[in-house]
């Protein structure tokens, strides 16, 4: 049995304190990993359906193989370890603004740590993602304005719930079509969103893209006695 809870890393960063905590659930019998910014939890290994679907519906979209494909946001490594269970997968670039979250990754901290880290197709690349959206260089530091075959995104709460204010304009028509310059022609985008889906957001979806739509992921909640669900949201780009 683990220890019933365990503080295993605590910082200060720019955007308030990050904590990766671990606690004994007793009435599950599992080890569960929480992230915290200060007081308010992003994310629990309880809960990860939805983020590997992400990856799952993200890449369903896309006929063929020898993928390149960015996830905005690492947390867990959920959406990550999804995507590189995609043997069509050729390349992975993970992109995450607190150089703590990946620290975590490198130190083996958490269960999907070694995974990621000893899969040569995947790197982490530190900075802001929705900056590097807005960009003309992008998500490849050693590759300005290289492409990607599809975006898959885990950051914000929803399109109306964001962590930072700062993020507003990348769920605009204008801020979609500065990230759909990064991909390749039949590019998928897909969104991870803790809310249900949004019919403003979807029509937002479609002055961009030239399919969108929006899946709910239904999960088991042991807590609640019965289901819960999250939203993702997958766009198409047209193939030229």
């Amino acid at each position: 049995m683990g220890v019933r809870f365990e503080e295993i890393d605590w910082r200060e960063t720019p955007i308030g304190a990050i904590s990766l905590r671990r606690r004994r659930d007793p009435l599950l019998d599992v080890d569960v990993y929480e992230v915290k910014l200060d007081d308010e939890y992003l994310m629990s290994s309880l809960f990860t359906v939805a983020e590997e679907e992400l990856a799952r519906l993200g890449l369903a979209e896309l006929p063929g193989s020898g993928f390149d494909v960015v996830v905005g946001g690492l947390g867990l490594g959920c959406t990550a370890r999804a995507v590189l269970d995609d043997s069509r997968v050729r390349s992975l670039a993970v992109v995450e603004g607190l150089g703590e979250v990946i620290e975590w990754h490198q130190r083996g901290l958490l269960p999907l740590a070694e995974s990621l880290t000893g899969d040569p197709r995947n790197r982490f690349v530190q900075g802001d993602f929705f900056a590097m959206a807005a960009s003309d260089s992008g998500f490849d530091p050693a590759a300005p304005g290289r492409r990607f075959h599809a975006i898959l995104v885990d950051i914000d709460h929803s399109p109306r719930h964001l962590l930072d204010s700062g993020h507003a304009d990348f769920y605009t028509p204008g801020g979609l079509r500065r990230l759909a310059g990064h991909l390749h022609p039949g590019g998928v985008f897909a969104l991870w969103s803790d809310d249900p889906p949004e019919a403003d957001f979807a029509a937002v979806l479609a002055e961009v893209f030239e399919t969108a739509e929006a899946h709910v992921v239904s999960f088991d909640n042991p807590y609640g006695g019965g289901k819960s669900a999250n939203t993702v949201y997958v766009a198409r780009l047209a193939a030229r």
